[in-house]
């Protein structure tokens, strides 16, 4: 993946249907649980490690690195010993 600035992406994502990108900071070691959101995510992490679970599989996502989950999918998250922060982009349905 190309690295880019947050701009860059927050552009890239309102044009592309996302309505909503935001910056996410995780706090070291935090756990979450299997859950869903209501809204379809592109995610690029910025800084540390986490460990995302989609579907039985277990990915591990460092820096530059991007994720997608769609809306009501099951997921797990597990961040590293440095926490980590994230571009979230939201693509909220009606």
């Amino acid at each position: 993946m190309t690295k880019m600035t947050f701009e860059e992406f927050e552009t890239q994502s309102l044009s592309s249907g996302f309505n909503e990108v935001v910056k996410k900071v995780w706090e070291p070691d935090l756990t979450l649980e299997a859950h869903t959101h209501p809204y379809d995510v592109h995610v690029i992490l910025a800084e540390g490690e986490l460990w995302l679970t989609k579907h039985g599989i277990t990915h591990h996502v460092t820096p530059g690195q991007d994720f997608t989950v769609a809306a009501e999918e099951v997921h797990a998250e597990r961040y590293g010993s440095k926490g980590a922060t994230f571009w979230v982009a939201r693509k909220h349905t009606l």
